[in-house]
């Protein structure tokens, strides 16, 4: 066992150090929650809301919150392992300073501090602006470098404007893959990190910026046992912190008479449980066994190398090639428009609905995760099976320097007939899982928060 601990030690540092480093897990969030949420009545239907500043809810609320947010914290440290718990300095106090509160908040949230939190909403690909304002893309996000929201129209808002809880919900649903979650540990050379108490990042490289974020995005929770006993940093992920803190804020506004806030947390918890819906994000190294790994460490070890490399590469460009062809198919299905292409119709598709039992706090690990997890081998061989073998299984091909201008719904559609139809069905599924669970954490809320009455 000490021989076995050892080569993994060597082995799963290396593999996440790369492997870890696509840190999104579906390519806009918001593409597939306007389709799962257009098939719930009570929220296809909803009355605007008014549009009000983070700040005047923050004034609004700030005696309460400062309870809200002790008992949340007080939940997170019981109910979620190895949690590094938000260091007292940082918790949230009513003071009675308005100037401070934006700052406050951010600080006991603990997100990035650059994050704009500005208001707006995302329309739908093809959508105009038809003379409503727009809002330049620099100004959601705060990475620079390549990110989708660079081909999104966004429409600013101002305070007092009225807007649908679903654009509400389905915007927030891809915000906190606007950096968010960036820079938050104490090696990441920001000074925020430094005061957040999360510690060193525990996988991915500190110094890529979108790799920062990972730890909050993914779920490593039903590893062989093995694998935790020769690496315990990979406990150390906390989608279930984010999910449950955005829940219970957003159940707050709702209650308190602040929707427009209420559907923009909730699209921020739906954000993290959609990630997990996704294999690569469930799965340490899908495709790549225990035995596998320490036959790589082996060779590693004795100086050859290329077998590490390539399964680096391969894990790495696989999960870039299912996000990418997921992201082109649904923007082309929504140009066209075809709202009858299979991915739209996967997550719209209420089949599955009952079979899952009510969302709760269990839910994200336990079901979702879990299923993601238990779909990751078969992914991973679907991906192989149907997609040209230069992106997926050439190891001297690096898709995430080469994917710009990089289309895999346009390169499916050379593939044969059968292949095509394998990834239609590998991603319909993993969708119609997306769909489920994103009415089933909808409905929670709109059942916890009485706003359905």
């Amino acid at each position: 066992m000490v021989i076995v601990k050892h080569i993994l030690r060597g082995i799963l540092p290396a593999l996440l150090w790369f492997a870890a480093g696509p840190a999104s897990a579906w390519s806009n969030h918001a593409l597939g929650t306007w389709q799962a949420l257009s098939v719930m009545p009570e929220m296809k239907s909803a009355a605007p809301v008014k549009v009000e500043r983070l700040e005047t809810f923050l004034a609004a609320e700030d005696v309460a919150l400062e309870k809200v947010l002790a008992q949340e914290e007080a939940w997170v440290r019981a109910n979620v392992p190895v949690y590094p718990p938000r260091p007292e300095a940082l918790a949230f106090r009513s003071s009675g300073q308005p100037a401070e509160l934006r700052q406050r908040f951010i600080s006991a949230v603990r997100i990035n501090p650059e994050l704009k939190l500005n208001l707006f909403l995302q329309l739908r690909p093809g959508e105009q602006l038809n003379g409503r304002p727009g809002l330049p893309w620099a100004e959601v996000t705060t990475l620079r470098g390549e990110t989708t929201a660079r081909e999104i129209t966004f429409q600013d808002l101002a305070e007092g404007d009225t807007v649908a809880p679903l654009d509400v919900l389905a915007t927030a649903s891809d915000e906190p893959d606007y950096g968010m979650d960036l820079g938050l540990w104490e090696n990441n050379e920001t000074a925020y990190g430094k005061t957040y108490g999360f510690g060193k990042q525990p996988f991915g490289n500190p110094a890529l910026e979108f790799s920062s974020q990972a730890p909050f995005h993914m779920g490593f929770y039903h590893e062989a046992g093995i694998i935790y006993l020769a690496a315990g940093f990979l406990k150390r992920t906390y989608p279930e912190y984010r999910i449950h803190l955005w829940q219970t804020l957003a159940v707050h506004a709702l209650r308190s008479g602040h929707a427009y806030w209420g559907w923009r947390f909730a699209g921020w918890a739906l954000h993290y449980q959609q990630d997990l819906s996704q294999p690569y994000h469930a799965r340490v190294l899908p495709g790549v066994g225990v035995a596998r790994m320490l036959w790589i460490n082996s060779v590693d070890l004795l100086g050859y190398h290329a077998a590490k490399d390539h399964a680096i590469t391969l894990v790495s460009n696989r999960h870039l090639a299912l996000e990418n062809y997921q992201y082109h198919r649904m923007r082309a299905a929504y140009l066209r428009p075809d709202p009858d292409d299979a991915l739209m119709l996967a997550c719209r598709d209420t089949a599955r609905d009952l079979a899952y039992a009510p969302y709760d706090d269990n839910s994200p690990r336990q079901v979702i995760a879990k299923e993601a997890q238990t779909m990751a081998d078969a992914a991973d061989t679907a991906l192989e099976q149907s997609l040209p073998a230069h992106y997926i299984a050439d190891p001297g091909y690096d898709f995430g320097k080469s994917e710009k201008g990089v289309d895999i719904f346009e390169v499916s559609g050379k593939s044969p007939q059968s292949a095509q139809q394998a990834l239609t069905g590998l991603t319909a599924e993993l969708l119609r899982n997306v769909g489920a669970h994103t009415r089933s954490l909808v409905r929670s809320l709109l059942a916890r928060s009485g706003a359905s009455r």
